[in-house]
């Protein structure tokens, strides 16, 4: 008698999935606003800027070190729910008091809160899965990841049609499903693992770098493909900017932004599903071409039928990418090394990605953004080759 087929979407896949909804629906639902209260309570573009670049790199970075110290420990829950906690409790804190330190400080402990659960969260779901199953599992984490950020704008959006220019409220309001994701982390149960390193110093800040070089040749193959294009993957900040730039209205600029998290939510499993079957990195490959379509469009596209396809199109990339990235990780890492490996990508990741937006500002201001969405449509292209020649398949059965 065949065995029972084991679950897909176990308990543990489905209540991170509720709990990253409810987190992405409170940042989201700030996301829109964010620049417009910022402004409001002194800060010029400069200080905007400064107080992003702050937070992000924050977030980046430590995700590389608490995805050591959640192997080394062999404890994933702690990180997961003190990382949603962070996030849940900055969303009131920036309402609070508008002093520009204290500002930056709640911003900051917003972005610290996903750099500590990231690793975790993700070694968890790699956890739940087989090597034949791990795309799906981590495309339906980002499903649902997505639709949280489609709903927060939504929501943002219906509030400030009633209540305009009423940006504290939302902070407040933000804080209800912010403290749904912390609860709901206290439905989920650990599986036991030793600890890697017991007795050993904690890591370095920037030890993850140390990981990174002395990695398996497969592992820092498949980082350089991923960082490369990171390298290319400018802010979607330009995409909107795009749309303005256009003539796109704002309310059919914010009308595109949450048709995009709609079909990037809607893609996300069914991509998952097609690379479990037909390879990750076939599929990553496919949708770094997608991506290179849209940008290539954007070039052409004036009126907001086209730019909805291309946002159709985007959502398809996105599916077909982001959760396939940490998928394709966790298949070629150690067990005991899995967040570390994906906590490293991220890290770097977000290095790569200033550095992206600060050479496609550069691009756009002096050449303007017709050979921004050119270059980066080529780059894309080349890219995909690359992933075709260089970077080899997961070696594991069921995701070459």
């Amino acid at each position: 008698m065949k065995p029972a087929p084991r679950r897909i979407l176990t308990r543990t896949v489905l209540l991170l999935g509720m709990v990253s909804l409810f987190t992405d629906m409170a940042s989201e639902m700030l996301y829109p606003v964010m620049p417009l209260y910022l402004e409001s309570i002194g800060f010029g573009v400069v200080g905007i800027g400064l107080l992003e670049g702050i937070a992000q790199a924050t977030a980046g970075l430590s995700k590389g070190w608490f995805g050591q110290l959640s192997d080394r420990s062999g404890r994933r829950l702690p990180f997961v729910q003190w990382g949603y906690a962070l996030s849940a409790i900055s969303k009131p804190l920036m309402a609070i008091w508008t002093a520009p330190l204290w500002v930056l400080f709640a911003r900051t402990l917003d972005r610290l809160g996903k750099g500590v659960r990231t690793g975790a969260r993700d070694a968890l779901l790699s956890d739940e899965a087989t090597p034949a199953t791990k795309a799906r599992v981590f495309g339906f984490h980002r499903g649902m990841d997505t639709l949280g950020a489609a709903l927060g704008p939504a929501l943002a959006l219906l509030f400030l049609v009633q209540w305009p220019g009423q940006y504290i409220w939302l902070f407040y309001i933000a804080f209800v499903p912010g403290v749904l994701a912390v609860l709901t982390t206290f439905f989920l149960r650990e599986k036991p693992r030793p600890a890697t390193a017991p007795g050993k110093p904690r890591p370095g800040f920037f030890s993850f770098v140390k990981y990174a070089l002395g990695a398996a040749r497969e592992y820092r193959r498949l980082l350089t493909g991923l960082l490369l294009f990171a390298l290319i993957n400018s802010s979607d900040f330009f995409l909107l900017l795009m749309l303005k730039h256009q003539g796109i209205s704002d309310q059919v600029l914010i009308g595109v932004y949450i048709f995009y998290n709609l079909s990037y939510a809607a893609a996300s499993y069914p991509a998952g599903i097609i690379a479990d079957r037909w390879g990750i990195r076939r599929t990553f490959i496919s949708g770094l071409i997608i991506f290179s379509l849209v940008y290539a469009g954007m070039t052409r596209a004036g009126g907001w039928l086209e730019f909805g396809l291309i946002f159709l199109l985007y959502g398809f990339y996105a599916a077909a990418t982001e959760g396939m990235a940490k998928a394709w990780i966790s298949n070629i890492a150690k067990r005991e090394e899995t967040a570390t490996a994906i906590g490293t990508y991220e890290a770097l990741r977000s290095v790569a990605t200033l550095l992206a937006s600060s050479l496609a500002g550069l691009i756009w201001y002096s050449l303007g953004p017709v050979w921004l969405f050119g270059i980066t449509a080529v780059a894309a292209l080349l890219l995909a080759l690359l992933f075709a020649v260089y970077v080899p398949p997961p070696a594991k059965p069921g995701t070459a």
